[in-house]
């Protein structure tokens, strides 16, 4: 039976289907099926997923990066919303650095992007020019990830 699923989704290309392409190399793949495999494409869809961790990450970080920026920057204006963003974009890069903990000698290098992004955010959010804020970040790991942030009593 899961030969026939396999032999089914070898009718299905990469490029036309992916779900379906994924699926059938799946099932290659706990059949060991071997000459069912597409090599070449499960070899860039497994690097691919790689790379998808490293944005999550990233985009997390970039996230945490501009509200606190907007939270330092201006502090007459910080809300529930901000304060929120920063605690549930903490949690997800915690929970990305838990999946995927390799990530973690990378965190110098997604750092720096994830700044750039967020600086540039902020800026258009705060309508400052982006030359008024840092160039480098301000702000190590450890304070992204874990400097209270406080609203009504709560820290972020």
């Amino acid at each position: 039976m899961a030969t026939q699923i396999v032999e089914d989704h070898n009718l299905v290309g990469y490029d036309n289907d992916l779900a379906g392409w994924a699926m059938g190399q799946v099932a290659a793949l706990r059949e060991r099926e071997v000459l069912a495999l597409d090599w070449e494409n499960l070899a860039e869809a497994i690097e691919g997923l790689a790379g998808s961790q490293w944005d999550r990450l990233e985009s997390a970080l970039r996230i945490v990066l501009l509200h606190l920026l907007k939270w330092d920057h201006q502090p007459d204006r910080r809300s529930r919303s901000w304060w929120n963003s920063i605690a549930e974009h903490r949690d997800r890069a915690a929970t990305r650095l838990r999946v995927s903990p390799s990530l973690r000698s990378s965190l110098p290098e997604i750092i720096l992007d994830a700044y750039r992004g967020g600086r540039r955010a902020a800026a258009v959010q705060m309508d400052v020019p982006t030359k008024s804020l840092p160039v480098d970040c301000p702000y190590s790991f450890d304070e992204i990830m874990t400097r209270p942030i406080e609203w009504d009593g709560e820290l972020a």
